[in-house]
């Protein structure tokens, strides 16, 4: 028997008889805790997406029902899965349906970005993506589509059964389906009696339903009125959570019978039922708040300082002594809404600063904010729908509020009159190329002006003059040259935004402006001077100042300056060579939010003696980004910091530690406990992040990228990353390498982050 087998040995190739099976390159999306009655219908698609005769699916069904919480479920899957697919892209398509933005989100998943692949064109990127994904087993996810969408437009191979590629994607509309070459699509129904009652018995909670008899009978009539919508049972089971009486059930009960009775359709199951949420709202100040947030395109994230700044400006939010104040306020609202499930957060460490409204809750939103029964246009909302003009008014004297958002716009003319206008939004309309004067002449109540984006906006008219109540305006990403000197004639104005407007010369006259609170002058062509700075001194009432320095000379003028350092919120200092800043010694500035210290020569950053333990020097500073600072051996001086969320360093090639030994014992400070997100790259002499292992509560990733090979030793031990009980650390890492001489403290630590690691690989 040995010959025989000896015998087929020496005929045979045995170097290589099975392959490891292939894991997806999926990223995990965030789930909400609670999901019931979905277990049926998440086998039945799976089943279905994996079958080798399917290669489009399509899943259907009305706004709110779970169709991008089955998807989610059915992309977190593949993470877990050995099937041989490759590579797994999830892209949020929504109305506003733009190949560019898809090919973008596409690109960066597949590793196409920066400069070069962003000016192609949409053809030139097609060619791209197709190229690449014709060679990979992929899966592609499109949630929320409300119309065809051309998979060849964008680049993507049709799927075959040899291919083993899928497609799924999900819409309101059975006929989208069928425009997808889907003629058997699956559709997401409501949440039958038994399953709904136990999603709303989740919300509500033990502790309110036994808080009276009467009360579980009751919360019966009002998760039945939510007719098995997930989303109203969500919203209205969190907001009946606290309520402990039987008159408040009662009262729920008979509001919510009441409205639903008024309207037909979708709205007749959804909207007066969401509406109870927003009849709870505490005041009618935060019901503005609420209304406001619909002015923004339908899944948009909105930036949680710039909407608080509108609400303060139009005056939902009462004046304080202090901008902080007021901030403060609005961070409570914003987090009374969260909670009441009208909007929802940020989903992870990235976006935290963003707020995201539900498309069926924006609609609930509008149907109140328009005031349905009276005036119908009071405010218009056209945002992200290929607007070419303005849309035909019928009555601009009624109008409050208007948002063109995201739109191609690329004249706005005539003179319309609007005595009642408050806000107007004409952001992102990139084609817009000319504002005539006669159009601001008759808004006098215009508090709110946002003409952020817009890249082709060269000149305003001087006829913004007329707008004499106006507090905000952002300028911000156009490509005007010129302040008009009407501008400097708005007394009222509170808020200023400049920021990236690449082709502004100057900004002088700015002190005209004897209202102005807040200045954004971040990332301009112009240089920080002297007399800028003398007439920043000037504005007595500044509170908030985001800045670029470049010369050593403004800096050391500014940092002089108590005033003004105190106002620093964001500061950007760049291109100071040795020979003019040896030592960067900074103050202590405890409203500063966010540093960029990049292309410096100095050899070290220090801060002022007076600093002392109980009043660490940045209190408020969260973001820190350190590139191309090639005389730094140590960021010592970010133990006083200990709020910071966001650390990158990069590309500074003497960086030999991030805290030094030597210099952080004579502060006696744990550092980086709220530290979220840490990204190191081209550091070759990084040897240590810190010497011994730190708890990092908050930290959820380390990404460690190109030539750190000195970096052997990260500072964690079994017990680092762990909060509640979950463990949170992602290693991402971008050498194989690097992950194999990895020392770590004991093989408990091993055994804990080894499978947190991750290669990915990042093209800059």
């Amino acid at each position: 028997m040995l010959n025989v087998v000896q015998d087929l040995k020496s005929k045979g190739f045995f170097e290589e008889v099975a392959h490891a099976a292939v894991r997806a390159m999926a990223e995990e999306r965030p789930l909400q805790p609670t999901i019931v009655g979905q277990e049926t219908i998440l086998e039945k698609a799976w089943n279905h997406l994996m079958d080798d005769g399917t290669k489009i699916m399509g899943l259907y069904g009305m706004g709110g029902v779970g169709k991008t919480t089955l998807l989610t479920r059915i992309n977190n899957r593949f993470c877990d899965t050995d099937d041989g697919v490759e590579i797994v892209i999830w892209v949020v398509v929504s109305g506003d349906l733009q190949i560019h933005k898809i090919q973008k989100e596409i690109g960066e998943k597949i590793g196409f970005k920066g400069v070069e692949w962003n000016q192609k064109s949409e053809n030139q990127k097609a060619v791209d993506i197709h190229n690449f994904l014709s060679k990979k087993r992929f899966v592609l996810l499109l949630d929320d589509i409300w119309k065809r969408v051309e998979l060849t437009e964008i680049g993507i191979p049709n799927p075959t059964s040899e291919s083993g590629c899928k497609i799924a994607f999900t819409t309101r509309c059975q006929s989208v389906c069928a425009s997808m070459g889907v003629h058997d699509p699956m559709e997401v129904r409501c949440l039958g009696t038994v399953d709904a009652w136990d999603l709303f018995k989740k919300k509500v909670g033990e502790i309110t339903l036994r808080s009276h008899p009467d009360i579980p009978e009751i919360a019966r009539k009002v998760a039945r009125a939510c007719r098995g919508l997930p989303l109203a049972l969500n919203v209205i089971g969190e907001t009946m959570a606290c309520k402990k009486t039987t008159q408040e059930w009662d009262h729920a009960v008979d509001v919510l019978t009441t409205y639903a009775a008024n309207f037909g359709a979708v709205k007749e199951k959804i909207l007066p039922i969401l509406k109870y949420s927003y009849d709870n709202l505490e005041s009618e100040s935060v019901k503005s708040c609420f209304k406001y947030c619909s002015l923004f395109p339908e899944d948009t994230l909105i930036e949680k300082e710039r909407l608080i700044d509108y609400w303060i400006c139009e005056g939902f939010i009462d004046e304080y002594e202090s901008k902080e104040g007021a901030v403060n306020k609005g961070h409570v609202i914003l987090g009374n809404l969260v909670r009441a499930s009208l909007l929802v957060e940020g989903e992870n460490f990235n976006n935290k600063s963003y707020v995201k409204m539900h498309d069926v809750v924006r609609e609930m939103a509008l149907w109140i904010a328009s005031d349905i029964r009276t005036q119908k246009e009071n405010c218009i909302v056209r945002a992200g729908v290929g607007l070419n003009e303005l849309p035909k008014v019928k009555d601009w004297k009624v109008l409050r509020r208007m948002s063109l958002v995201n739109n191609r716009i690329k004249e706005i003319n005539g003179s319309p009159e609007c005595p009642k206008l408050t806000t107007l939004f004409l952001q992102d309309n990139r084609l817009l190329v000319n504002i005539s004067g006669e159009f601001f002449r008759c808004m006098p109540r215009v508090v709110v002006l946002d003409l952020s984006w817009n890249v082709n906006l060269k000149g305003l008219p001087e006829q913004i003059s007329e707008l004499v109540s106006l507090r905000y305006l952002d300028l911000s990403d156009s490509s005007i040259g010129r302040l008009p000197v009407g501008l400097l004639k708005l007394k009222k104005l509170v808020h200023l935004n400049l920021e990236s407007m690449l082709c502004l010369e100057s900004v002088s006259g700015i002190d005209h402006l004897p209202s102005l609170k807040t200045l954004r002058l971040l990332n301009l062509r112009m240089w920080l001077t002297i007399s800028l700075l003398e007439e920043l001194k000037r504005l007595e009432n500044l509170e908030v100042l985001t800045i670029e320095i470049t010369s050593s000379s403004a800096l050391e003028q500014m940092l002089c300056s108590h005033r003004l350092v105190r106002c620093l919120q964001k500061v950007s200092i760049k291109f100071l060579d040795e020979e003019s800043v040896r030592i960067l010694t900074l103050p202590s500035i405890s409203d500063l939010r966010e540093v960029f210290i990049g292309g410096c020569g100095m050899r070290e950053i220090s801060i002022e003696r007076n600093t002392s333990l109980t009043s660490p020097s940045f209190p408020n500073l969260s973001k820190v980004l350190i590139a191309g600072c090639n005389g730094l051996k140590d960021l010592t001086w970010l133990l006083f910091a200990p709020n910071l969320t966001h650390l990158n360093v990069w590309n500074s090639r003497q960086v030999e530690e991030l805290i030094s030994q030597e210099k952080a014992a004579r502060a006696g400070i744990v550092p980086f406990r709220k530290l979220e997100y840490l990204h190191l790259w081209d550091l070759p002499e990084l040897k240590s992040i810190y010497w011994s292992p730190l708890p990092f509560p908050c930290l959820n990733r380390i990404n460690v990228q190109n030539k750190c090979r000195k970096l052997r030793k990260l500072p964690l031990d079994s017990q680092s990353c762990i909060v509640a009980g979950e463990e949170l650390l992602v290693i991402q890492y971008g050498d194989e390498e690097w992950k194999e001489r990895v020392e770590w403290e004991d093989e408990a630590t091993r055994l804990r982050f080894l499978p947190s690691c991750k290669l990915v690989l990042y093209n800059r």
